[in-house]
């Protein structure tokens, strides 16, 4: 055998043998359920609107329940599943614990794709497409949803814990929290403008609006303490809107209302300094520039570490394993 044949046949059997021992890498796809379950994301989008214009704060919370389900495991319902013997609920992490809504949404979602394609659509899919149609129903922007994430069988209240940015998060702490999921600077500020809709409870700001820091404005400060006490216990549950100015609207004014002094939390408020400012300024000036880096930032994020392929199932009911 000749030199050159013998290194022909050796890296021909290099190459084979590299292609047999790799396994068939799923991806998703947009296009994943067009021959599976083709009325999929139309009955999904119905389901969710009826919820969303039955209650309009509903649109904030299905957003917020993607992205703590993405931050934990990855985008694969885990914060779904009820506390059994076996699972250490997400539901009950302090981020989540009477706060997370829209699980009643989700279900009512699976239960009707169940009915046409019973066993296909898992809630993964679901929820991300849910934040999507959310976002549209509000007048957000609107972005392309690859599909084929799987269900988890498992769930994780410690890293729920761990990896889910807080309202008291230092800038340095939310970069960090962040990239550790791949997403950057950019993408932080976007998603953090997710918060031009919905609510939050008194004692995730408490602390900031009896703080008389030179980062918040006073009369806004006073405004904001009429309905949360400075005593903890008293009115902790009690709501303020994240943006005081079009609450249950997509826009931009989140990233107004922060040049003003005016951001609820104090996570929120913390973009106005270091690096995150230059993106504060531009996406309270220009709010098309916010909706495409929301959207693309949300693309990003609902496509971290999916179960596909033959990882994961594809549960009956969103709240528990098969």
């Amino acid at each position: 055998m000749g030199q050159f044949t013998f290194v022909f046949i050796t890296s021909l059997l290099l190459v084979l043998s590299t292609n047999i021992m790799k396994p068939c890498e799923a991806q998703l796809s947009s296009t994943f359920y067009d021959s599976r379950c083709p009325r999929a994301t139309s009955i999904i989008r119905t389901s969710i609107r009826q919820a969303i214009s039955g209650e309009r704060r509903m649109a904030a919370s299905l957003i917020r329940l993607h992205f703590h389900d993405c931050f934990v495991q990855g985008c694969d319902a885990s914060i779904l599943l009820d506390e059994t013997s076996s699972i250490q609920s997400e539901k009950t992490a302090f981020p989540n614990l009477n706060s997370a809504r829209g699980f009643e949404v989700i279900e009512a979602a699976k239960l009707a794709v169940e009915r046409v394609c019973p066993g296909v659509v898992s809630c993964a899919d679901i929820l991300t497409l849910a934040a999507r149609e959310a976002s549209i129903a509000v007048s957000g922007p609107s972005w392309t949803v690859r599909l084929g994430r799987r269900d988890s069988t498992t769930a994780s209240r410690s890293l729920a814990n761990s990896d889910l940015p807080g309202p008291s998060s230092t800038l340095a702490q939310l970069i960090s929290s962040f990239a550790n999921k791949g997403l950057n600077e950019m993408d932080m500020v976007a998603l953090s403008g997710s918060h031009t809709l919905g609510q939050a409870q008194c004692f995730l700001f408490r602390a900031r609006i009896y703080s008389n820091g030179t980062d918040i404005d006073a009369g806004f400060a006073s405004t904001r303490r009429r309905r949360c006490p400075q005593t903890i216990g008293t009115g902790d549950s009690n709501l303020a809107p994240l943006d005081l100015v079009t609450p249950n609207s997509f826009d931009n004014n989140y990233f107004k209302n922060l040049n003003q002094r005016k951001g609820l939390l104090q996570s929120d408020q913390i973009l106005t300094t270091g690096t995150s400012a230059t993106f504060v300024a531009e996406f309270s000036r220009n709010p098309r520039a916010f909706a495409t880096a929301f959207a693309n930032a949300m693309i990003k994020m609902g496509e971290i570490q999916p179960l596909v392929g033959t990882n994961g199932i594809i549960r009956r009911v969103c709240n528990a394993i098969n």
